[in-house]
């Protein structure tokens, strides 16, 4: 049987069928396990031969219609995912950088039915990395990888910038990361600003997961040890 029916049918015997009439709304949970088992998969690090290391620290951004719907049974919901991904996880092979945790949020940019999914490899003493590795830096855009190798990154729409975004509301230079504890991003001064995690902003800290937007490109900011 598969990971996701295994999931519906462990909610399905929750709490007298309370989770019946809570889940009418246009977000099913079992549409949120599924986008929690492609982020594993998106987001899969090979670190050797034997071992593929997967994110373990999830956001699920909701509506707030659908959050404030779903936010009184989170906790329960939030375990019952958790336990899903670790079920997906033994299937695939895949390994933890530290506990799963799964927690819900709202997002006031999101209609009805729609929901994004965050997520960070860590935060944990789970399969901690040993002192002295080295942390990657990358940037994802429209599935292409980009790796941050020399401490900072400048994007913008000029072929000088380290790495080109050919979109009209991206200003020649406009952003730049610097990577560090913590990583951080600055605005260069750019005609339409920089959005980082929903929050429009000029210099803001990245996690692990940080989506930042520049005129209508999306940006995934990722790091992890290894």
């Amino acid at each position: 049987m598969g990971v996701l029916k295994k999931f519906e049918q462990r909610l399905e015997g929750l709490v007298n069928g309370t989770f019946a009439k809570v889940f009418k709304s246009e977000v099913q949970p079992v549409e949120i396990a599924g986008a929690l088992q492609r982020e594993c998969d998106n987001n899969a690090t090979i670190w050797n031969r034997d071992r593929t290391v997967v994110p373990n620290d999830f956001i699920v951004e909701l509506s707030t219609p659908d959050y404030e719907r779903l936010s009184p049974y989170s906790g329960q919901l939030g375990d019952e995912l958790a336990g899903m991904v670790r079920d997906y996880a033994k299937q695939q092979r895949y390994t933890f950088m530290g506990p799963i945790k799964v927690n819900l949020e709202k997002a006031d940019d999101l209609d009805t039915g729609l929901y994004r999914v965050r997520s960070r490899t860590g935060g944990g003493p789970v399969g901690a990395p040993q002192p002295g590795s080295r942390t990657r830096h990358w940037i994802e855009i429209n599935g292409t990888r980009h790796q941050i190798s020399r401490g900072s990154l400048v994007m913008g729409r000029s072929t000088e910038a380290d790495v080109r975004i050919d979109d009209p509301g991206v200003s020649r230079r406009h952003c730049e990361i610097r990577t560090g504890s913590p990583s951080t991003i600055a605005d260069l001064g750019s005609t339409n600003g920089i959005v980082v995690d929903g929050q429009h902003t000029t210099r803001a800290t990245l996690r692990d997961g940080s989506r930042i937007v520049v005129g209508s490109t999306t940006i995934i900011y990722r790091q992890a040890e290894g």
